[in-house]
């Protein structure tokens, strides 16, 4: 039987499948048979190819109190799919389109996102709460008791199954490999489409990248294809310097070598005044704002991409401000998803985008525990977990 005669059956129908559920904040997943609902309107139903794992997975997978703490939880947010089948009012998609769920939403309708200022949905995104984007904590999901199981971030890809609404939804060339494809579900286009899209890096300019996570690998990568002079990665684990330099870091700066400097004085002496640019990737106010100073006087912009755990508030010299730089947040690296990730796919399949070394490790789905390890043990940059292999 081919696989669209295979959708056809369950079509209109619940499907039962295989997912990973996180049970109890900081504990192993555990991979357990579940029904996937049918979709309702404006939404589809994806049968998941592949996944990776995010930072974003780790902290909400330790939360263990306040309202995003919910449990039991489908995590995963990077992924790729073929549409299983979809509801009422769906237009653009179709059975077996290869499509990319992602996180931020784009409903294409409200002033924000008809706006070229930024990748806001005024209609959609201030509200991380709900289970389903348009019906607000009613689930797909149950386990196999009944119980409603909860979404994560609208995608829940640590399953075979899930039903994401077409705001979080972007259909892609099938031409660009599934697993490269995964990648561009969160971090690698927030770094390279908060160098091009927010902090517009143009060609001879100097730019510094604090964190070398997959975040700021990408950054450098976008920083690179736009053709900047000097890129500086600034982190505490020398092994990621050599790594840097498969995504065009030309230098490098650890914090504990620096002796009584800080590093923002290392990087103005490096670059004679500064970077033009500069991108805080960890999430650390006090990180921030040394990235804030590490650029030039008058006409310096720091890109914040890092999600601190406890929100901390931001100290920044009024002069510093006064004088010309400036600071600003980005959430998904400015992108509009619909109109950005094509391209992105584009100038990766001409080549001119490095998506390969950001996967380190891959794995079958049964193994999905392992790849938090390796995350959290700082051994993996992307770890691809494959739900049929």
């Amino acid at each position: 039987m081919d696989k669209m005669s295979s959708f056809s059956i369950h079509e209109g129908k619940p499907i039962r499948c295989k997912a990973a559920l996180c049970r109890k904040a900081g504990e192993a997943l555990v991979i357990e048979e579940i029904q996937v609902d049918p979709p309702q309107a404006y939404e589809v139903r994806i049968k998941i190819i592949c996944t990776s794992l995010c930072h974003t997975d780790i902290t909400f997978w330790k939360l263990d109190s306040g309202p995003f703490a919910r449990f039991p939880r489908i995590l995963g947010h990077e992924s790729v799919g073929l549409v299983e089948s979809i509801g009422e009012h769906v237009d653009g998609f179709k059975q077996g389109d290869v499509v990319l769920p992602v996180f931020h939403p784009f409903c294409e309708d409200c002033k924000d996102c008809k706006s070229s200022k930024s990748n806001w949905c005024a209609k959609f995104a201030n509200d991380y709460i709900s289970n389903t984007r348009r019906y607000g904590m009613a689930s797909r999901f149950k386990d196999s008791t009944g119980e409603d199981i909860y979404h994560f971030l609208f995608v829940s890809s640590f399953s075979e199954y899930t039903v994401v609404d077409i705001a979080h939804l972007v259909k892609i060339s099938p031409d660009i490999p599934v697993e490269k494809a995964a990648l561009l579900s969160c971090g690698v286009s927030t770094g390279v489409g908060a160098a091009w899209k927010v902090a517009n890096v143009e060609e001879g300019s100097n730019v510094a990248v604090f964190g070398l996570g997959a975040v700021g690998l990408a950054v450098a990568e976008g920083a690179r294809v736009r053709g900047a002079a000097k890129i500086i990665g600034v982190d505490l684990n020398p092994d990621k310097f050599e790594l840097g330099k498969k995504f065009g870091f030309t230098d490098f700066v650890n914090p504990t070598l620096c002796g009584e400097k800080k590093v923002s004085e290392v990087i103005k002496e490096m670059t004679g005044g500064g970077v033009d640019y500069s991108f805080e990737c960890v999430g650390l106010a006090s990180l921030l704002s040394e990235a804030f100073i590490s650029t030039r006087t008058g006409s310096g912009k720091t890109v914040m991409l890092g999600m601190g755990n406890h929100a901390a508030p931001v100290s920044l010299g009024s002069f510093d401000l006064l004088s010309g730089r400036t600071i600003c947040g980005s959430l998904f690296g400015g992108l509009k998803s619909k109109l950005d990730i094509p391209v992105l796919v584009d100038h990766y399949l001409k080549k001119e985008l490095n998506l390969d070394s950001f996967i380190t490790h891959e794995l079958k789905f049964q193994e999905i525990n392992k790849a938090f390890e390796l995350l959290e043990e700082g051994k993996s940059l992307r770890c691809i977990i494959w739900m049929d292999k």
